[in-house]
């Protein structure tokens, strides 16, 4: 058992990150973890104040079938598909962890508390299928502090501005590239202006934007190998952090300008740059490097249980290590440019896999409800 002091000493760098003004979720949800108590001891012990998912995250949660049996059994009695039958499993998780969550929620007025639930992966391009699932999972989950989770695609943005425009509160993911990422912020605006002009209180309205940080490194460091000079390889590990600082000073510019002033009379909330994919993949790097280098006030951080646990046990919290180093940044990404590493082929590349791996991980996590669904005598189809 965990006695109070050692509680409070490994939640020390934790709370620092906390007071700095970075909001600390955990990239990760299952039944155990909810029924076990565990999910709320984190939020007591470990300053845990949201929670994302995506569809691996449910893959995994699931295809274990640890406290799935019970509902599984129920579904098949009533011979649901397989798609609805995974719709009430994550759902009826997501309901569950965002109760645990409401009083996090009302102590922040809405601004945490939340509960990140994602559409179906395999809408990521088409506009009206996904604000329609945005309207469903929504109403299925049927918690104030819930998010919707829309991929920032193409066929997403619109997406995001029509359900934003209805008042539901919307995690915008899968964000890589700093022009996408001021689109994605165009599109929450145009959201809220259309929110206001229904009548719809702003105040209501909380969303994120989740910029994705290792999986840059990993790609941009795995073509710096190839090239292997000493000056591409004394670049490994810079691409992710700047890219993700030149975010921030990007949200700095647009919720500091005139569009959102106009916004704010109305009590409208910014929507805060979340930094997703926050484990580290290499291993010659820290494994708190994507904690401890992006602190930035109005931020949030989702972490894997390994990150939050390796933060509170080593992480250096120094106060802010975003908004003093643009230039550098700046400076780290023209010089990757500069070795012929193509920057818009990167991110592009990126948000092409991310879209692709969650199609997989869903198609995934229905055959596996579908093979058990089978194996209780009803068919799943």
């Amino acid at each position: 058992m965990i006695t109070v002091t050692e509680a409070t000493a490994t939640a020390g760098a934790l709370k620092r990150l906390s007071d700095e003004g970075v909001s600390i979720w955990l990239d990760d949800l299952s039944r155990k973890r909810i029924e076990s108590g565990n999910l709320a001891e984190l939020v007591a012990n470990k300053n845990v104040v949201g929670v994302t998912t995506n569809p691996s995250i449910f893959q995994a949660a699931i295809g274990s079938g640890e406290g799935y049996e019970e509902q599984l059994t129920d579904l098949a009695v009533r011979g649901v598909t397989v798609d609805e039958a995974v719709r009430m499993m994550t759902t009826a998780d997501v309901r569950a962890a965002a109760d645990v969550l409401r009083g996090v929620y009302d102590a922040t007025d809405g601004q945490d508390g939340r509960v990140s639930i994602e559409v179906d992966p395999r809408l990521a391009h088409e506009t009206a299928a996904t604000i329609a699932e945005a309207k469903q999972l929504a109403w299925l989950v049927d918690r104030p502090n819930v998010m919707i989770k829309i991929p920032a695609t193409k066929a997403g943005l619109p997406a995001i501005t029509e359900v934003i425009g209805l008042g539901i509160s919307v995690n915008v993911t899968l964000i890589f590239s700093l022009e996408r990422y001021r689109e994605v912020m165009d599109a929450y605006l145009a959201g809220l202006e259309k929110a206001a002009a229904k009548g719809i209180d702003l105040s209501t309205i909380h969303s994120v934007a989740s910029f994705f940080v290792s999986r840059v490194d990993a790609e941009i460091d795995k073509r710096l190998t190839v090239l292997g000079s000493d000056a591409a390889l004394a670049l490994k590990g810079k691409a992710a952090l700047a890219n993700a600082r030149l975010a921030y000073e990007a949200y700095e510019e647009v919720f500091g300008g005139e569009r959102w002033t106009a916004l704010t009379g109305a009590h409208a909330n910014r929507q805060r740059p979340l930094w997703a994919s926050t484990g580290v993949k290499d291993p010659a790097y820290k494994d708190t490097l994507y904690v401890d280098e992006l602190v930035a006030p109005g931020t949030v951080n989702t972490m894997p249980e390994a990150t939050l646990n390796a933060t509170a046990d080593h992480g250096e919290i120094t106060g802010d290590t975003v908004t003093g180093g643009y230039a550098q940044a700046r400076a780290d990404l023209a010089a990757v440019e500069a070795l012929g590493v193509s920057y818009d082929e990167v991110v592009r590349q990126l948000e092409d896999e991310g879209v692709a791996k969650f199609e997989v991980a869903w198609n995934d996590l229905l055959a596996t409800v579908t093979k058990s669904l089978d194996s209780k005598g009803v068919d799943a189809e």
